[in-house]
């Protein structure tokens, strides 16, 4: 018998987004930081978005920054885990799980990886690669997550086809870069819900 995958609602940027995700039922919500995104959020926020969910709903920070200083601020939030494209050796006391991003033509990152993640997108919408996934899923010995031109339309599709552990959607439930549509959230997360693995 299989399992529904997990759903994290991505680049939240306000309390109330937070909130309706975890209602709807998501997994995990995700937060940008340190990014050249237009969702990118400081610290303060991040903490407010997190703040507004309750113990048993993951909290995630993903990011592309390069430095150093800038990952210890992120990881002094003490997300549940952070979401990296760049190769960054984390500290084994971090108190954080690392995601790793990867994608068609990209080398698997190096480092300590709990999970990874297909995304060809990084928040663009721009449509996963389902051949490259579903191989990259069926042969990973760690968690797979599939983010990329998600929708509530398509999202019961791909999880059939790539059959990964997660899904991950940020612009597929927004009206507005950071600003989420709550009834696509709701939509999102139950057809996500109602595709077995």
């Amino acid at each position: 018998m299989g399992y529904s995958p997990r759903v994290k609602i991505c680049g939240l940027t306000r309390v109330e987004d937070a909130v309706a995700a975890e209602r709807a039922g998501a997994d995990a919500v995700g937060v940008v930081m340190c990014s050249d995104s237009p969702r990118s959020i400081g610290a303060g926020a991040a903490r407010a978005v997190f703040s507004a969910v309750g113990p048993f709903t993951a909290t995630v920070v993903a990011t592309h920054t390069a430095d150093p200083d800038e990952l210890d601020r992120i990881l002094a939030l003490r997300p549940t885990a952070v979401q990296i494209s760049y190769p960054h050796e984390m500290p084994e006391d971090a108190g954080a799980r690392v995601i790793r991003v990867t994608g068609q033509g990209r080398p698997l990152p190096p480092g300590r990886t709990d999970a990874y993640i297909v995304d060809e997108s990084c928040g663009t919408g721009r449509p996963f690669d389902p051949a490259f996934s579903r191989a990259f899923a069926e042969l990973s010995s760690l968690p797979v997550i599939l983010a990329g031109g998600l929708t509530p339309e398509n999202v019961g599709a791909a999880i059939a086809a790539v059959r990964p552990y997660a899904v991950d959607v940020c612009s597929g439930v927004e009206t507005a870069p950071g600003v989420k549509d709550h009834g696509l959230i709701e939509r999102f997360i139950a057809a996500a819900k109602a595709t077995p693995q």
